[in-house]
């Protein structure tokens, strides 16, 4: 089942020691600015829950992942405090995913756009499908992936950056991105996925807290600057969003 909310879901069931999110959206599970900040809210909650070890995110359905920010909320920019606003939210959401104590599992059902593979890329280890292709393709409307860059490039270099970046109508498939460090698993099926995937979160919450918790402050060494360069990033994302090349190319999307 999909969510119908113009606003998205998100809920959070904790069992085991593991929190599992499960965010949707009727927009192929993308992002509307209310509920990436929901999404912030939650994390920073469980941050504090010393009942949970792990975090699972997932999103709803069978099919897409994350089809990444609200096209409608872009499209609806008019200046630059609305902008900066707008981009803010996967910069908070990323953000809340770094300075999260727990380790964070990513599942990726489907396609990931834009912002949905700033979610994985943020993730401490992903398990996937072979329908999980990945896509930047900011470019093609008149920005750039300023925001997320910083986390995708801490997985896959700034080769794999570029070649995703500068190739914006391209899929890259999940072997590719597990091949480049996106991914830690790519399975043939949902099934095969979430089996495997209940294993390990369930083993791995069995083990002591504390060492998961440095394990996680070890993985993001070298990351402490990025509550400023990501809200820098989303000022900048912003002024892009105002160019008239951009609004000529979503003007041509929207059609």
């Amino acid at each position: 089942m999909s969510t119908d909310r113009a606003n998205g879901s998100l809920y959070t069931k904790i069992e085991n020691q593991v929190a599992t999110i499960e965010f949707g959206h009727p927009a192929g599970n993308s992002f509307v600015s209310e509920l990436l900040q929901r999404l912030t809210d939650e994390l920073h909650k469980l941050a504090k829950n010393e009942e949970v070890s792990l975090i699972v995110l997932k999103s709803e359905g069978d099919r897409a992942f994350c089809a990444g920010a609200s096209f409608d909320e872009l499209v609806a920019i008019s200046n630059l405090e609305e902008g900066k606003a707008f981009f803010s939210g996967f910069a908070n959401v990323i953000n809340a995913m770094r300075s999260c104590g727990k380790i964070i599992f990513g599942r990726v059902q489907g396609k990931a756009v834009g912002g949905g593979v700033g979610l994985a890329a943020a993730c401490d280890y992903v398990y996937a499908t072979e329908a999980a292709s990945v896509k930047l393709s900011e470019v093609s409307i008149g920005i750039a992936p300023l925001v997320i860059a910083p986390a995708v490039e801490r997985k896959i270099g700034k080769d794999g950056l570029a070649e995703l970046s500068l190739h914006p109508t391209e899929w890259k498939n999940a072997y590719w991105a597990k091949e480049k460090g996106l991914f830690s698993k790519v399975f043939d099926s949902i099934a095969e996925m979430d089996k495997e995937l209940e294993f390990h979160v369930q083993k791995l919450a069995s083990f002591n807290p504390e060492a998961l918790s440095e394990m996680k402050r070890v993985l993001w060494e070298g990351t402490e600057h990025w509550g400023q360069l990501l809200l820098e990033r989303a000022a900048a994302s912003g002024n892009l969003a105002l160019s008239p090349n951009t609004k000529q190319a979503l003007e041509k999307f929207k059609k």
